[in-house]
């Protein structure tokens, strides 16, 4: 039975939020600031931790930077509680290793999607690390185009990207397998990349052109299907914002140099 606690001082909220879980078969424990929060952590060893971020004593902000401190408690995942999430908010949790945010109000449905979302996730990762780490690690790099980042928080985004670029795909598509929220999963990947999820997964696509325009004598058309486009002429668009010249004029400079 997977234990979640809920760190929240206002107590309607805390209350629904916990009978909840324990309908859905959760060992759910509550806190009402974040001091007791804390201590909850360390006596419990929650699978999970939801934690609101404004707080009179101790802000969830300062109880995620304590439990990341912490050995026993590094590694919990948590989501923050937020009646408002602005750019800063996002990055400043980021920062400190926040795991999703949930915005409140908000649904039961939405609340258990991000609850499992996470533990899903959080047993993928510790199933993968716990086998065998190096090797995890080599082979999951090896199966990534060179392009991306060599990015241990990101390998799953990436490697959603590296198996589906060539289908339609979208932010969202990448969150939910990712368990992410589209807001924060955006930020993430912006923070440690520069670029954004569809900034990504268009260069994914254009390498991949690149490659079929130099290896093989495929139309343009084909090769935008096969690269998941839809609209050729929207494939040529993109391509030329990328190299300034047409998917066919950067064929044959490609052919011309290496020829010379």
């Amino acid at each position: 039975m997977k234990t979640i606690l809920i760190i929240e001082d206002e107590a309607q909220t805390r209350s629904i939020f916990l009978k909840c879980l324990e309908f859905e078969g959760f060992r759910a424990v509550g806190a009402g600031d974040g001091t007791s929060g804390v201590a909850m952590a360390q006596q419990h060893s929650p699978d999970l931790v939801v934690c609101d971020i404004m707080m009179p004593d101790m802000d969830g902000y300062s109880v995620l930077s304590t439990l990341r401190k912490s050995r026993q408690t590094a590694l919990i995942p948590l989501i923050f509680l937020t009646a408002k999430v602005t750019m800063a908010d996002l990055r400043r949790g980021m920062e400190l290793g926040a795991d999703d945010y949930l915005t409140k109000p908000c649904t039961v449905e939405q609340f258990l999607a991000a609850i499992n979302s996470r533990l899903q996730r959080q047993a993928e990762i510790l199933e993968l690390y716990s086998t065998a780490p190096a090797q995890s690690e080599q082979l999951a790099a090896e199966s990534l185009h060179p392009i991306f980042p060599a990015d241990p928080k990101l390998a799953s985004v990436f490697d959603f990207i590296e198996a589906h670029y060539h289908r339609p795909i979208s932010l969202n598509d990448v969150a939910q397998q990712v368990g992410y929220s589209p807001a924060y999963l955006t930020n993430l990947v912006q923070s440690h990349t520069g670029r954004t999820i569809k900034q990504w997964i268009i260069e994914r696509r254009i390498a991949q052109a690149k490659t079929l325009l130099t290896t093989t004598d495929q139309s343009v058309r084909h090769i935008a299907e096969t690269t998941g486009y839809s609209d050729a002429s929207y494939f040529t668009r993109q391509f030329r914002q990328f190299h300034g010249v047409s998917p066919q004029a950067w064929r044959q400079q490609s052919v011309a140099e290496t020829t010379n």
